[in-house]
């Protein structure tokens, strides 16, 4: 797959020594993947700031700081990094919470290591990422609960072009914007472009939420 040549710079989150050694070796260990830093969950607002990581790999469960906590003090900064949750556990609950707080994915913490970086270079690429089995029942309660002022999904589709279409479907099939460009034969600002004119066009402000549109309409 086709991503920025750039590494991508993460930012490991969470309370316990011996997760946070063994994700850093884990993605330490890939092309194209660097370690900014690792911190628990009190000083993870610092170190953003500090070191303006692509991705933070955000624990929920941690005693110190709860994971949605700081997940919302970090979407609150001007400039907020791609942030996943990371988990032990996949329930639908927490995917559904994570997704509606701003978060870009939901990662196991078992996830076989090289299916977890390639998450991780699709989360900082602007893709959204969720773990298999919660997912799915998470993104029909998200959608359920969308506001009501946004269009419905039959109405708001007719009003996309084709390429619109395209562009939507693959960002709800979960590819970047480096790979939608691939896929569809045109650049990364043309995609940027497509993006920008689907979240005026279906009212939505997230990249979450333009995949949740697509549920919607697949949904009797």
């Amino acid at each position: 797959m086709p991503y920025d040549l750039r590494p991508v710079r993460v930012l490991l989150v969470d309370d316990e020594e011996l997760v946070r050694t063994a994700l850093q070796q884990v993605l330490g260990s890939a092309d194209g993947v660097t370690v900014a830093g690792t911190c628990d969950g009190p000083y993870a607002v610092d170190a953003v700031r500090d070191l303006a990581p692509d991705l933070v790999l955000l624990d929920i469960d941690m005693p110190s700081a709860h994971g949605f906590d700081v997940l919302r003090a970090l979407k609150a900064l001007p400039r907020p990094p791609a942030v996943a949750m990371l988990t032990a556990l996949d329930t639908a609950a927490d995917v559904e919470r994570a997704l509606r707080e701003g978060a870009s994915g939901f990662l196991l913490k078992t996830t076989e290591p090289r299916m977890f970086t390639e998450a991780v270079r699709l989360l900082a690429a602007g893709g959204v990422v969720c773990t298999p089995s919660g997912s799915a029942e998470a993104l029909s309660r998200y959608a359920a609960a969308a506001p009501a002022a946004a269009p419905r999904a039959p109405e708001a589709l007719d009003r996309l072009t084709a390429r619109e279409r395209d562009v939507l479907a693959l960002i709800a099939a979960g590819l970047s914007n480096a790979d939608i460009a691939a896929h569809l034969g045109m650049g990364v600002t043309t995609v940027k472009t497509h993006i920008g004119a689907l979240k005026r066009k279906l009212s939505v402000d997230s990249r979450v939420a333009l995949a949740t549109v697509v549920h919607r309409s697949a949904t009797p």
